[in-house]
């Protein structure tokens, strides 16, 4: 199983970008997806969640008004929709097969794949 995220790149603060995890090796749609941010310096953050088959989606307060996650099944896709991007936003940003222990999202994987790099300037 592999996941391989896209879509990454340098924007204005106010700025909008979208990012792409396609997967291989499983069907997106019968496990949950989490997208997760790592800036320099920083712990891994759990960003937001799609669920298994019925889609529900969570987010962190963080991100929570700016950020849509997505899924788009034909495609084995899910996507994060970022918009109103700030500085703070600048980070490598992956996606995993995810479980929640209630308070926070863990990657089911033992490895993050190479990410995807958001940069936002001020």
């Amino acid at each position: 199983a592999q996941l391989v995220e896209s879509g990454g790149g340098l924007v204005q603060a106010g700025g909008s970008l979208r990012l792409s995890c396609v997967a291989s090796g499983f069907t997106v749609e019968k496990y949950p997806i989490g997208w997760f941010c790592h800036a320099l310096g920083k712990e891994r953050e759990g960003l937001s969640c799609i669920s298994s088959f019925d889609g529900a989606t969570d987010y962190a307060d963080s991100v929570k008004d700016r950020f849509t996650i997505s899924r788009d099944n034909a495609k084995n896709t899910v996507f994060l929709q970022m918009n109103n991007l700030t500085p703070e936003d600048t980070a490598v940003y992956y996606c995993t097969q995810v479980g929640t222990d209630g308070s926070s999202w863990y990657s089911l994987f033992d490895y993050w794949g190479q990410g995807t790099q958001v940069t936002v300037s001020s």
